[in-house]
């Protein structure tokens, strides 16, 4: 888990709303490009955001969030790789297909672009169905 300190802005309708607590020692350090600390604050600073909560809190209580690494990771290679072998795998087979072609390169660009848009497009349906059963969202571990 990554865990970022915030602090309770607002709670509505049972939903709790946190920004980022951060130390401003975490704008000074020189590994802020590649420490885990800095990852779900770069989110929460830059507005409120609403988290999963089982302890009762109220506007102004310190909190520590976390989120699961395995999410992020998993997130990460949907987003990054799943596009990229798509347009390499669209690019390889446009160029096995029209092979000795005139303007194979014009065929081996388009499919490699197509490739890649139909990826993000898939993404983005499954993305959408998978939302209504895993929704993952930061938690609220522990109040400070």
């Amino acid at each position: 888990m990554i865990e970022e300190l915030a602090v309770v802005v607002k709670i509505e309708n049972h939903q709790v709303w946190v920004e980022s607590g951060q130390s401003s020692a975490c704008g000074a350090c020189m590994q802020k490009a590649s420490c885990s600390t800095d990852a779900i604050g770069s989110v929460l600073k830059k507005k409120p955001v609403p988290v999963d909560s089982d302890i009762q809190l109220k506007s102004g209580d310190q909190v520590m969030v976390a989120i699961d690494e395995n999410l992020l990771l998993r997130a990460s290679v949907l987003l990054y790789l799943a596009p990229l072998i798509a347009s390499f795998g669209g690019a390889g087979l446009a160029g096995w297909w029209f092979a000795g072609t005139a303007n194979a390169e014009l065929w081996i660009a388009g499919s490699a672009v197509l490739s890649l848009l139909v990826s993000l497009w898939l993404i983005n349906k499954v993305q959408n169905l998978l939302i209504l059963n895993y929704y993952a969202r930061p938690v609220v571990v522990r109040k400070i």
